[in-house]
């Protein structure tokens, strides 16, 4: 069948030109469902020839539920937040499902915005932010859309939590540190409102407790860079200055270590030594060279989107709290 521009070619019409059953084709578009790869050749050509293209308004109906899956993030200046967002997509997409991006920088228009987002017929809910209410996230779950949340410390029944490990790597920082010989340590976070922070200052704490050591700790420092910088000027201006600073993220750490070198005018490692939590891009740059607990991005991503596949399946299943490893990044900012 030539292609004419004013025919809407529809999954009978690819049918007919591969030579195969409309369900063969549906099945060919479906993700997950089974299909012979003779079969799906055959058909894909077909519908490259005809120049097909699914009715994803159609499959909505049919389903129940769209292929949308809303990611709901804020902070967009912070590198590691944004970093989150490409393998979101890329998971999704292998699930054959799309992120409809929603900003949670603003409340006034997020509460809305993520109502607004009931009337896509969205498969699920992925949170890489702390903005959102509970109450939004109970209203998803009332109407059985799946929700995982990254990073974020409330649990509620019926919903995924994927997380770093934060207090492992509060404890490997911990450890790395004292193997350069620190014995004066110190904390740099965001407040205790803050999970992730929180959880990285426990995790650092208890360490330092079971070897009999008490750490310092500016635990309210303002988010990012100008929040490393003042909280170093704050520590340092004690009569005993700390040897060893590990910072909640990797922001922090880079206005730490400008404070510490410039302002202070000591020496990274010989005088301090520090340590970051992310590995965002710029950790590795020359002029940072910061030594930092690398969340595994990817693997966040991937579990987030698994969980939101399965309860899909399943809404009635036990609630996902997974805990994804970190690991060490060794750089010039530490002591080997």
């Amino acid at each position: 069948m030539p292609k004419d521009d004013t025919h809407l070619i529809t999954a009978h019409d690819v049918a007919r030109h591969a030579g195969v059953s409309r369900s063969a084709v549906s099945r060919t578009f479906t993700p997950g469902a089974s299909v012979s790869p003779h079969t799906r050749d055959k058909v894909m050509a077909a519908a490259r020839a005809l120049g097909y293209q699914v009715n994803l308004i159609a499959r909505t109906m049919n389903k129940g539920y769209s292929n949308f899956v809303g990611v709901v993030t804020a902070g967009f200046e912070s590198p590691f937040r944004a970093s989150l967002l490409s393998p979101i997509t890329v998971a999704l997409n292998r699930q054959g499902l799309m992120p409809l991006l929603m900003n949670a920088d603003d409340p006034l228009q997020l509460e809305q915005s993520l109502h607004e987002l009931l009337s896509y017929q969205i498969a699920g809910v992925i949170l890489t932010s702390a903005s959102p209410p509970l109450s939004v996230v109970q209203h998803y779950l009332k109407h059985q859309i799946p929700v995982a949340m990254i990073n974020r410390g409330h649990e509620l029944e019926g919903a995924e939590v994927i997380g770093s490990d934060n207090r492992g790597g509060g404890r490997l920082a911990a450890d790395t540190l004292l193997a350069g010989g620190a014995k004066r340590l110190a904390f740099i976070g965001q407040g205790t409102h803050n999970y992730s922070s929180r959880e990285r200052w426990e995790g650092f704490r208890d360490r330092l407790a079971e070897v009999g050591l008490s750490p310092v700790a500016v635990l309210d420092a303002a988010p990012g860079y100008d929040g490393g910088l003042g909280a170093v000027q704050q520590l340092f201006s004690a009569s005993e200055r700390p040897d060893a600073l590990f910072c909640a993220t990797d922001m922090l750490a880079m206005g730490a270590l400008d404070g510490l070198r410039f302002k202070l005018q000591l020496s990274v490692p010989n005088d301090v030594q520090v340590i970051g939590f992310d590995d965002i891009p710029q950790a590795a740059h020359l002029a940072y060279n910061l030594t930092t607990l690398r969340q595994n991005s990817n693997a966040l991503a991937a579990s987030a989107v698994a969980a939101i596949v399965a309860r899909r399946k399943n809404f009635q299943q036990r609630s996902v709290h997974g805990s994804i490893a970190v690991s060490l990044v060794s750089r010039g900012s530490t002591i080997e």
